[in-house]
């Protein structure tokens, strides 16, 4: 039995070894286990009503625009993403608000005293515990982020009234394959009979994989980029493609777009959500921003809309897992950009002699830091008032940051 909720938390890592701490290993694709654990606890599936989304990047962020404007609405909004930067219950909200510590104490304490007859993983628990906590907590809508892929996801036991499948890019090819047809025909998993679907960015060869499901399934298709956006909405461009998607489930499940609404929602987003790090500015006079991009699409992106801006020199700081491209990622930042590599506290992380390996292959690269709060505060102060710092490269890395400092930074 746990009593605290730092020991539930130490158990459910050391019971079943989560991706985000050891990647590949912890990876436990089919939905058996799933269906057994949501049958342990009820089946609280049956008893909600979801929107479940998908997609190589961008699905964080779409979840959130979708659960924000919900949550102006009055409704009451599940809200399921991953990984977490800070804290475990960053996974599991309800109007922006954190699943209580309580509650993820006395579920993990009923499966440790279950003896259940499988070995779910971290994830499959985290999915299950929270369905549970939105079914007693009487959710009036629950928004559902994929972990890895779609089809074998293990959120892909729900049926929702709409599905979101946000882009394709290359990212876990180990598991999801080496092609764009390959990757969407996985992503595509999540297509349901007879349920709504809405693709987000396309290219010809993941939009005929996308047609030819939905067409199997009988299900409405639609595309995001033949939305169009309401005027005076100030988002950098790849944050645009990710709110056409989300403004276009709202509008199938029956949500009529306002402006006001959606104003506020776009304003509270942080709030309703816990939207963070995606091109977070921390700091002006120098520019900071943090960014959790981990693939080249979602490098190239953030690159393209801080460039866009850009007036003095561009710092970035950055920091990967070991079973990521890295030389990829790197090839993402610009020629005349300085590039500082770090490591980062998680077991998945590049060591020191890797990033000197890198280092010693890339002019770029000027210094390598153990410690991205010493990066951070070296770095900033060697920069001039119109420079910019990208602190980017993993959810990992950001997570390392100490929030006192953050907070100093933001003033």
């Amino acid at each position: 039995m746990q009593t605290s909720y730092r020991d539930s938390i130490d158990w459910l890592f050391k019971q079943f070894p989560s991706y985000q701490n050891i990647g590949a290993p912890a990876y436990k694709p089919g939905l058996d286990r799933v269906y057994y654990l949501l049958n342990y606890f009820g089946n609280p599936e049956n008893e909600l009503k979801f929107i479940h989304v998908a997609g190589t990047n961008g699905k964080g962020s779409t979840c959130s625009y979708i659960a924000s404007y919900l949550t102006e609405t009055g409704e009451k909004v599940g809200l399921f993403t991953s990984p977490h930067i800070y804290d475990f219950r960053e996974r599991i909200r309800i109007n922006g608000n954190q699943i209580t510590k309580e509650f993820v104490v006395s579920f993990c304490n009923k499966i440790i005293e279950s003896k259940l007859e499988i070995s779910p993983s971290f994830f499959e628990i985290t999915f299950a515990m929270a369905l549970a906590y939105f079914k007693q907590e009487e959710c009036t809508i629950c928004v559902i982020e994929t972990g890895l892929g779609g089809r074998l996801d293990a959120t892909n036991v729900i049926k929702p009234l709409v599905s979101v499948i946000t882009n394709i890019g290359f990212d876990h090819t180990q598991f999801l394959g080496n092609t764009f047809s390959e990757i969407a025909t996985e992503k595509a998993g999540i297509i349901k009979e007879r349920v709504p679907v809405i693709i987000g960015k396309t290219n010809p060869e993941t939009k005929k994989v996308f047609l030819e499901v939905s067409k199997n399934k009988n299900a409405e298709i639609h595309f995001a980029e033949n939305e169009k956006l309401p005027s005076g909405i100030n988002l950098p461009l790849y944050q645009q493609m990710n709110l056409r998607s989300a403004l276009k489930a709202l509008e199938i499940i029956g949500f009529r777009v306002d402006s006001e609404i959606l104003n506020r929602s776009l304003t509270n987003l942080h709030f309703n959500t816990g939207y963070f790090g995606r091109l977070t500015q921390i700091q002006e006079k120098p520019h900071i921003f943090i960014d959790v991009s981990h693939n080249k699409e979602g490098l190239t992106a953030s690159i393209e809309s801080i460039t866009n801006s850009l007036d003095g020199q561009l710092q970035i700081l950055f920091g990967a897992s070991s079973d990521k491209n890295v030389e990829e990622m790197l090839a993402c930042f610009p020629v005349n950009s300085e590039i500082h590599l770090c490591t980062f506290k998680n077991e998945r992380s590049l060591r020191l002699s890797q990033l000197e390996e890198l280092k010693n292959g890339d002019s770029r690269v000027r210094t390598i830091f153990n410690d991205i709060n010493n990066g951070l505060i070296e770095i900033s102060g060697q920069m001039q008032e119109n420079d910019t710092l990208l602190v980017t490269g993993s959810f990992f890395l950001i997570s390392d940051i100490n929030r006192n400092k953050f907070l100093d930074f933001k003033k």
